[in-house]
């Protein structure tokens, strides 16, 4: 078992492709929920409600509302954690709009979207949890107190979560939030069942 002592450090190719995969993991589950039309947990649940009700670019969207978490990062976590939050951001941000016309979806019932999303971004949040990256946001928040505090990153988000689908309710169909609800519940246990400080923590 890995301590905060002997913590393992990544090489630069190590990292990058760390990020590469962990991202594209996250990336697929959000392309998933958008062809089922529903909503993710954390900042990028609030980037596609907006995407929803806009029109605009999930991707720029997302970008855009992580920009002033950046600055608690680097304060709370140092420029390492920093530059690989944003880099993270930026991947995904970029590969979910890639997705739309590689990876075309004519139909995909909404609790297989939920579920495979909660699987695969929560694994994919995991990842970078382990390079020490996020994706911005909550995560960051979630990281910091689970750091400083031992209160699991998990549950940090998945109280985000219930205050956003609440809000959802008010501007998408019941059905959807609901089905959406499970991918998040499901992303949340991911995380909290698999990062404990005490199991895996790199600097």
């Amino acid at each position: 078992m890995t301590t905060p002592n002997d913590s393992p450090h990544y090489s630069l190719l190590e990292d990058a492709q760390g990020l590469l995969v962990a991202s594209a993991q996250a990336a697929l589950g959000v392309h998933l929920l958008r062809a089922a039309g529903l909503i993710s947990s954390g900042t990028a649940g609030t980037a596609l409600i907006i995407a929803y009700l806009s029109g605009w670019s999930f991707g720029v969207v997302f970008f855009v509302i992580n920009l002033p978490f950046y600055a608690f990062a680097w304060r709370a976590r140092g420029m390492i954690f920093c530059i690989k939050s944003l880099a993270a951001v930026t991947l995904l941000s970029i590969m979910a709009e890639v997705l739309k016309p590689l990876l075309q979806i004519a139909q995909i019932h909404p609790a297989a979207a939920a579920v495979l999303f909660g699987v695969a971004a929560g694994v994919g949040l995991l990842g970078l949890f382990r390079h020490s990256a996020s994706l911005g946001g909550v995560s960051i928040i979630a990281l910091i107190l689970q750091d400083k505090y031992g209160f699991r990153a998990g549950w940090t988000q998945l109280i985000h979560d219930l205050v956003l689908f609440t809000v959802a309710a008010f501007v998408l169909p019941l059905s959807a939030v609901l089905w959406s609800l499970l991918g998040a519940v499901i992303l949340n246990l991911v995380v909290a069942f698999n990062h404990r400080r005490d199991w895996y923590v790199v600097t």
